[in-house]
């Protein structure tokens, strides 16, 4: 049997079964999926984009006005207006939650519906699709967390200036990028939707409220410090507030190195078993 012809005309040797025909990144199957989970979430942003920045406004909205927008919260060796304190770790919550919302969506819904062969036929590696879902989960935190920062702006006593874009971008990176591997690998685990709620309701909202989104840890009992401490939410909070504030309850540098590290050997686990195809054929 004679090996086929470009269009070119210039005869292609065959290859075997199971071969990649890709020899580096599929870039273009990279891309296509990237936009396909960014357009399913866009094509909806009313419910995926600004209810979660109206209902997290909300929360400035009652909390401020219960409590005083310029009540004084000491963070670090100085103090800042409540509203100033509270405002970036509402924005950075709102985005951990939509990101995972939506890496969590993906393949489950594909294994519910029966469509998971439209991830699992397409040439693609799985590093590729892993990294196309994550990248989709993290378009949507982002911009989750730029619709509220709009929007804050307008709200009276709030003061957002972004003194260190860096620690802002890093930590805002870090965090999704961390919720987006755990919303995958819930994906993947998952049979069916109440399986992810489970996740949401007694694992991701737990965590992002008892990290310091609206109190500062360093007023906690030691105790509670300490668990507060082994929270990665505590960090990525903690650090997204500081480059706004340039203040934190915890050591940045600390918190740089160790959700770098978190995402390093979690993001390995999540790529183990998806190479495996772990609860994805079934």
């Amino acid at each position: 049997m004679s090996s086929p012809a470009d269009p070119d005309g210039h005869v292609r040797a065959a290859l075997a079964p199971g071969t990649p025909r890709f020899r580096s990144v599929n870039w273009g199957g990279l891309q296509t999926l990237y936009i396909k989970e960014v357009r399913r979430f866009f094509k909806v942003q009313m419910q995926t984009v600004w209810a979660p920045a109206i209902t997290t406004l909300l929360f400035l909205v009652i909390f401020t006005v219960a409590t005083g927008a310029r009540r004084p919260v000491q963070v670090g060796a100085g103090t800042v207006p409540f509203a100033d304190f509270l405002a970036p770790g509402l924005i950075i919550m709102a985005m951990l939650q939509s990101t995972f919302a939506n890496a969590s969506f993906s393949l489950l819904v594909g294994k519910i519906q029966g469509t998971i062969v439209d991830y699992l036929m397409p040439p693609l590696s799985t590093g590729e699709l892993l990294a196309g879902l994550v990248g989709g989960a993290v378009t949507r935190g982002f911009c989750v967390g730029g619709a509220l920062f709009v929007v804050m702006q307008l709200w009276p006593g709030v003061h957002l200036v972004p003194r260190h874009p860096l620690a802002i971008l890093y930590f805002a990176l870090m965090g999704t990028i961390f919720l987006s591997l755990l919303g995958v690998l819930t994906s993947m685990w998952a049979e069916k939707f109440d399986h992810a709620a489970a996740v949401t309701n007694f694992v991701i909202a737990p965590l992002s409220l008892l990290s310091g989104t609206f109190y500062s840890v360093d007023r906690l009992e030691p105790a509670f410090q300490a668990i507060s401490h082994a929270n990665p939410f505590f960090y990525i909070i903690s650090g997204f507030r500081y480059g706004f504030l340039m203040a934190a309850d915890s050591n940045v540098w600390l918190g740089m190195w160790v959700m770098l590290g978190i995402n390093t050997g979690f993001g390995l686990f999540v790529y183990q078993l998806m190479r495996r195809g772990w609860r994805m054929k079934n």
